[in-house]
């Protein structure tokens, strides 16, 4: 299932930087390109719940089935079709709009795989694995788009999209799960502190990542393989943050003292623009990440009942998406009007507001140590007839 997962989710790596590499090179402007990358990601953040709670209407591999189909088109009229930026954003919108929920499926299976004492190390090396996207992911799109083309670039991120959602689709464990419909409102799981602080902490980790991505494209311009290496160093650190630190109990603070990490790395990315300086400063910021992100997952997961997984986790992902999107805008135009030095400090801004947040609310994140990080099962009335 991991495996599987991974794979269906290897074109997030790739989606952003192919689109970013060839809006810029049609249009000329970085501007342009972060704003296509905000549309994408804004569509993916309106899609984010409402996909993940149809999955408890009418089964996941319909709706996985179905959204993975409108992607991989949409994708394609990016590579194919020749468009004005209008186009570009609206293509980029539909795209984001129609890409599958693995995340929140995997995230929903997972605890159905796993005793609830293995659940949170199990979210822990979900993180960390998920690096290996974000460290071969860049340098290969890096590669085929500057050293092939842009256009061919899309199209490996259509191949890999329907290999791997085929693979994720058919694996035995997306049909034995069935997810129970949701009893509430659209939007009322959102309303729990835990559920909130992940959304919110989310848009403003994956806002500074983002911004980073943009940084360091144009740091080193268009044709620099250098880029998708810096980027891959980036994970590194964070795949070993993950390993190294994911077994460690997760209590309040656990969010505010990784978050450290991540805010003083990147703020040290604005000394100079060297390859090898950038590379350790990212590897710096890039240890906090992963141990960041399990955090996020295990406390959204012990919040809920296992009816609300799908669209609690869909809501997470949504402010990580619309995080994306603006990390990605604020940096484009930064670089636009001054260099490459407001691209990271927008990401040390967003990581250093979420170091801000983890502190203020730390009474509202639960205490993990030592406890079940499973969700709630989901109980109802019985019925029961007189004798």
């Amino acid at each position: 299932m991991i495996a599987a997962q991974l794979t269906a989710r290897f074109p997030n790596g790739m989606s952003s930087l192919a689109i970013l590499l060839h809006v810029e090179q049609q249009t000329g402007s970085y501007a342009a390109a972060g704003l296509v990358l905000a549309a994408t990601s804004v569509g993916q953040a309106v899609a984010g719940p409402l996909t993940s709670r149809w999955m408890g209407a009418w089964g996941m591999r319909r709706v996985l089935t179905l959204t993975l189909s409108v992607c991989v088109i949409a994708v394609l009229g990016l590579a194919l079709l020749p468009l004005t930026l209008p186009g570009y954003m609206v293509l980029g919108c539909v795209a984001g709009l129609s890409t599958p929920p693995i995340q929140a499926a995997v995230r929903t299976i997972y605890p159905k795989l796993v005793n609830s004492s293995q659940l949170t190390p199990l979210f822990s090396l979900d993180a960390s694995l998920q690096e290996i996207i974000w460290i071969l992911a860049p340098v290969l799109i890096t590669l085929v788009s500057t050293q092939i083309g842009t256009v061919e670039g899309l199209l490996l991120v259509a191949i890999i999209l329907v290999a791997g959602g085929a693979w994720f689709i058919l694996s035995p464990e997306v049909g034995r799960v069935r997810i129970p419909r949701s009893r509430n409102a659209l939007g009322k799981v959102v309303l729990k502190p835990p559920v909130l602080l992940a959304t919110v902490i989310g848009f403003l980790l994956i806002g500074a990542c983002a911004a980073v991505e943009v940084g360091v494209v144009a740091s080193f311009e268009h044709g620099s393989l250098a880029a998708g290496l810096v980027l891959a160093v980036f994970s590194v650190g964070s795949l070993a943050g993950g390993l190294a630190f994911g077994h460690i109990p997760i209590g309040p603070w656990a969010m505010a003292r990784r978050l450290v990490i991540v805010t003083v790395g990147l703020a040290l990315t604005m000394v100079m623009l060297n390859a090898y300086w950038l590379g350790g400063t990212l590897v710096l910021a890039g240890i906090g990440i992963a141990p960041a992100l399990a955090v996020l997952f295990a406390i959204t997961s012990a919040s809920v009942k296992f009816s609300e997984t799908a669209e609690a986790f869909g809501w997470a992902g949504t402010g990580q998406l619309i995080g994306a999107a603006a990390g990605s805008a604020v940096a484009g135009f930064l670089v636009d009007v001054g260099d490459w030095r407001g691209a990271y400090l927008a990401a040390t801004v967003f990581a250093g507001v979420g170091l801000i947040v983890s502190i203020v609310f730390v009474r509202a994140f639960p205490d993990l140590r030592g406890r079940d990080a499973s969700p709630t099962p989901d109980t109802e009335p019985l019925a029961v007839t007189p004798s």
